[in-house]
């Protein structure tokens, strides 16, 4: 936990340090802002203080001056140094394929993981903007955590390659999202994860299309939101992305299709080759020939995408984790001795050559030998009038092969689970063995920093009663309907008195 707690820390101060270093003129406002943020941050840090003397980690705090033994100033510091160019034998064994940052991973599917930053990904990331056709003239508004990808890879530092002026906000707000961008002339939105569909969910406004945001920057959207957002709030030329910060493939939709991440393009694949491959749900694995390599998808298959190892496009991996660098890694996939980057996430190529997202691999499930889709049942439930947002997984039940669907879900404000009607939205739009057999009413789903939703503990938890305090139904395909979930009805699927 210490160790998490002084990388965050460090990152904060990092991010506050370099923002000052690009913009000198932020003047009193930003003074007032490095001394909220290291207040928040200064009780923390001097609880954990001792351990981390102990493990000779140094800690500074960006401030002239400070009480507490063993943190060192370094605003003082910065003010003394030259401003004479640096010494180039400072950096002269650094080259583009260094290190230049760590970024950990969202943590969606487990703990999060320091992948290596090296100084070529930094430059490749900053002309993402250029190719969403951004210029120096937009001014870009960035509201997610810089410690992460897509705030400062995509938006900062592609802010910085472009010369634009940037908007932050320390925090993603709805109900103030587009009196901001009216308010600062924001003419390019990014957006990560659930934070789309939180601006639909917004009360509708007249004022819906008064403002000047004419490209969105992200990835993570679903197809009925993406199409609700244009209805909503206007023509912004929406730019969906696929990409991994650790990976070494990545697609820009640059078409504006409703629902890609991207077209296959033949340069694109030439330089970054990669493929889609058949893969085991059930076995979490490839699914490979009798010689041993992996079978490719045809066009409107779903499969797991890997990028091929090159001089060009390699995988660096991960910072003091060499398990976890060696499990990303897949070989004999096309040909014996070859070396591919598993993303972990599948994904479809239509006939008309455009890739879609489908799923990630520890989210989709297998039950009654059929592959169930989290996404796609999440999309149904939350179409039910009484459910705001809706988190899919599959469980274990004993003595049953595979995954049964559950979904936690939050309810709109002032509704009350309605189990007749919730019912019949997924009997009406889902296959038997994709629907929810188990529903968990929860006040707010957790999410990671960049609005992703996490489910281990949600899937550990399973559907017991005696153990959960939240509300629990179970589908009676008998009543054809959803009734409470009780331990009565879960010793009796413990004992097959109910069959699944």
């Amino acid at each position: 936990m210490y160790f998490w707690f002084t990388v965050l820390v460090g990152l904060a101060i990092l991010s506050l340090s370099f923002l000052r270093a690009c913009f000198p003129y932020f003047g009193e406002d930003f003074a007032y802002i490095m001394r909220s943020i290291q207040l928040e941050l200064q009780d923390a840090v001097e609880e954990v203080l001792p351990t981390l003397t102990e493990q000779g980690i140094r800690v500074y705090l960006l401030s002239e001056a400070c009480s507490i033994q063993g943190i060192n100033t370094l605003s003082d510091k910065i003010s003394q140094a030259s401003d004479q160019p640096l010494s180039r034998d400072l950096r002269a064994n650094i080259h583009i394929r260094s290190t230049a940052l760590y970024i950990y991973t969202s943590g969606t599917t487990g703990l999060p993981k320091a992948a290596v930053v090296t100084h070529e990904r930094v430059l490749a990331a900053s002309f993402i903007q250029a190719a969403c056709g951004v210029t120096s003239e937009d001014i870009f508004y960035i509201n997610l955590p810089l410690y992460h990808s897509a705030g400062f890879l995509i938006g900062m530092v592609g802010g910085i390659e472009r010369g634009m002026t940037i908007f932050l906000r320390r925090k993603f707000s709805a109900s103030q999202f587009w009196d901001d961008c009216r308010k600062y002339n924001i003419t390019v939105m990014q957006y990560i994860g659930e934070t789309m569909r939180y601006l639909c969910n917004t009360p509708k406004k007249d004022n819906e299309k008064n403002h000047g945001v004419r490209i969105a920057i992200g990835n993570g959207v679903r197809t009925d939101i993406w199409t609700e957002f244009l209805n909503r709030f206007g023509n912004i030329k929406v730019r969906e992305l696929y990409a991994a910060t650790e990976g070494n493939i990545g697609f820009i939709n640059y078409t504006s299709k409703i629902g890609a991440v991207g077209r296959v393009n033949f340069v694109h694949k030439f330089f970054f080759p990669y493929t889609l491959i058949k893969f085991n749900i059930e076995k979490e694995e490839p699914v490979r020939n009798s010689e041993g390599l992996c079978i490719e998808v045809s066009p409107g298959e779903t499969g797991l995408l890997v990028g091929k190892i090159t001089q060009r496009s390699p995988f660096i991996g991960y910072a003091g984790n060499q398990q976890q660098t060696e499990k990303k890694r897949l070989r004999d996939v096309l040909k014996k001795g070859d070396l591919y980057f598993n993303t972990g996430d599948l994904l479809r190529l239509d006939h008309e050559k455009f890739v879609y997202f489908q799923d990630r691999v520890g989210d989709t499930f297998r039950w009654k030998g059929e592959n169930v889709a989290t996404s796609e049942v999440a999309d149904i439930l939350t179409m039910a009038p009484c459910i705001l947002e809706a988190n899919v997984y599959g469980v274990k039940v004993e003595g049953h092969e595979g995954r049964i669907g559950m979904a936690a879900v939050i309810l709109k404000e002032g509704e009350e689970f309605d189990c007749s009607g919730t019912y019949k939205q997924v009997a009406n739009y889902l296959p038997a063995y994709a629907r929810p057999r188990f529903i968990r009413i929860q006040a707010c789903l957790e999410m990671t920093g960049t609005f992703k939703m996490k489910k281990v503990r949600l899937v550990e938890e399973g559907f017991n009663p005696a153990h959960i305090q939240d509300s629990l139904y179970f589908l009676d395909p008998e009543k054809k309907t959803y009734i409470p979930m009780t331990e009565d009805i879960y010793r009796a699927i413990a004992s097959r008195e109910i069959k699944l």
